[in-house]
């Protein structure tokens, strides 16, 4: 038995404790943002929802323009036309989501389209991990993104807390696995917690354990240490569930609607934590996806209806309690799904796909471009990515917390564009439009479809821009620009004559906007 496994076994088997990897030392920054004393912005609460499984981003949100292609390829489980819920003249959404649709209404929903990563992994395993991690595809990372923000700005943690100037966990997981979103360095910052009203204290030893020679003696001290501060955080979270409150009822059969609830009540009794992280499963839907002559229930209606459920009724509850300012959500899930069916009812594992950002003070509308689906599809063709999820996540931490956008290329990629998703309560770093796509963006490629040379045109407004060419399955084959442009416009020319025939995607990235557009490659 490894050190790794020792740990993992002896902690997190028996009560979800923070598990300590391997890793390398940050640097650290000021961590006065996370101290209420201080910084005005630290009662903000970030909540992630993880939809496991892969979810079908194109029977959520449903392109309209597209609606005659779709019916092409993916005839068997697609919403009749007219029972889609209209969001915008092109976009619609399922219509077993009609309470997520009020609150698009009410200006609490903002919709980021096509977000995914290059060189897409569509394993279940290791596409979470990338997304938990903040990583590219091609490493591997021991630290979840949200785990290096928090070693950014606190120190020797878990060593000293909890402490007088930070009582309270700093991010809680509602059920029994702590989320690897949270892994820092030394340990991970999430608890694990399933009735915060039922917290049970851990024995604790009075023997103390030294750093000496003896086998597993730094193993012991370590658990020892982690069984003691639990208790403690045990006991803060239990007196801010029995404070707290919830001012609307929660459905008892939708597990997701019981994890909101559990976070409404604990922010309502004062908690301090900044992220809480939810999930709800059963998203990899290879059969049965729809039923077999109603496509708009079956195994994915029914998820869709209680992920629109419980985000309605949180951002009720969080409404009537005045907390609604204070907490900004975010849904993800490890890959979209391909945009033909498969001969069971159901999608096979795929690319891009949207995500739901949810608040009062997010900008609420539909970011990004709908797919295109064109008329011949691969087997295996996933919607293209547009948006880097690593931006999403940059976006939420410099707009939401502040953090300063030289860290957010720290704890995420270099590469980052800010995403235009917070606008409102007063957020000095709120951005209300993207002031780049204000201005007259020039992206288009021609001839296409083309046999062997394309051109593609594209302005630059003095900024660094790169320039890659994807495959139908989201591996980059190419990359024709990367580095600092004068603003102009400017060309580069694409030759693909090595490339087999069959639709690709040219994706632009620069620091504040993200576009893709298409390639038909014939012969």
């Amino acid at each position: 038995m490894n050190r790794r496994t020792f740990i993992k076994n002896t902690v997190a088997a028996s009560i979800g404790l923070p598990l300590m990897i391997n890793g390398s030392p940050l640097r650290a920054f000021s961590r006065h943002l996370l101290f209420k004393s201080i910084d005005p912005l630290s009662d903000r609460v970030l909540v992630l929802i993880q939809l496991n499984g892969g979810n079908d981003g194109l029977n959520m949100v449903l392109p309209l323009d597209q609606y005659d292609k779709l019916a092409n390829v993916r005839s068997n489980i697609l919403i009749p036309e007219k029972q889609i819920l209209t969001l915008s003249q092109k976009t619609g959404i399922h219509p077993a989501m009609s309470g997520l649709k009020n609150a698009y209404d009410e200006g609490q929903v903002c919709i980021v389209q096509n977000v995914g990563y290059p060189d897409q992994n569509r394993s279940h395993f290791r596409s979470t991990d990338i997304w938990q991690t903040g990583s590219a595809s091609s490493e591997v990372i021991n630290t979840g993104w949200l785990g290096r923000f928090f070693d950014s700005r606190i120190i020797d943690y878990p060593n000293g807390y909890p402490n007088a100037d930070a009582p309270d966990p700093f991010a809680l997981t509602v059920g029994n696995i702590i989320s690897e979103t949270c892994q820092g360095v030394r340990a991970n910052y999430s608890l694990a917690v399933q009735d915060p009203l039922t917290q049970s204290t851990l024995f604790e030893s009075d023997m103390e354990y030294q750093d000496t020679s003896a086998c597993y003696d730094k193993e012991l001290a370590y658990v020892m240490t982690a069984i003691s501060q639990t208790n403690a955080y045990g006991g803060v979270i239990t007196s801010a569930a029995e404070k707290g409150s919830n001012l609307v009822e929660y459905p008892e059969n939708n597990l997701l609607a019981q994890q909101l609830k559990t976070i409404a009540q604990l922010i309502s009794g004062g908690l301090g934590t900044k992220v809480y992280v939810a999930n709800l499963g059963g998203f990899d839907t290879h059969a049965n996806q729809v039923e077999e002559d109603t496509t708009t229930i079956g195994r994915h209606a029914n998820l869709l209806g209680l992920l629109s459920e419980a985000i309605s009724i949180f951002l009720h509850d969080l409404t009537l309690q005045n907390l609604n300012e204070r907490v900004v959500g975010m849904t993800y899930s490890e890959f979209g799904r391909r945009i033909r069916s498969n001969g069971a009812n159901g999608t096979d594992h795929g690319s891009a796909a949207p995500l739901i950002v949810f608040g009062s003070c997010v900008n609420s509308t539909i970011l990004g471009d709908n797919p295109v689906i064109q008329t011949e599809v691969h087997p295996q063709e996933g919607v293209a990515m547009q948006y880097d999820f690593r931006s999403v996540y940059g976006s939420l931490l410099h707009q939401w917390f502040d953090v300063p956008i030289e860290e957010v290329k720290t704890v995420l990629f270099d590469g980052f564009s800010e995403i235009p998703l917070i606008a409102g309560c007063d957020n000095s770093t709120s951005i209300d439009e993207d002031q780049s796509l204000q201005k007259e963006s020039v992206f288009i490629c021609y001839p296409n479809p083309s046999k062997g040379l394309t051109t593609i045109r594209f302005n630059s407004f003095g900024e660094q821009i790169q320039i890659s060419i994807f495959n139908n399955i989201g591996y980059e084959v190419t990359r024709l620009q990367d580095g600092f442009l004068d603003e102009g416009i400017h060309e580069r020319l694409f030759h693909s004559g090595h490339l087999p025939p069959g639709n690709y995607h040219v994706h632009l990235r620069t620091p504040n906007r993200q576009q893709t557009t298409n390639i038909i490659i014939i012969r």
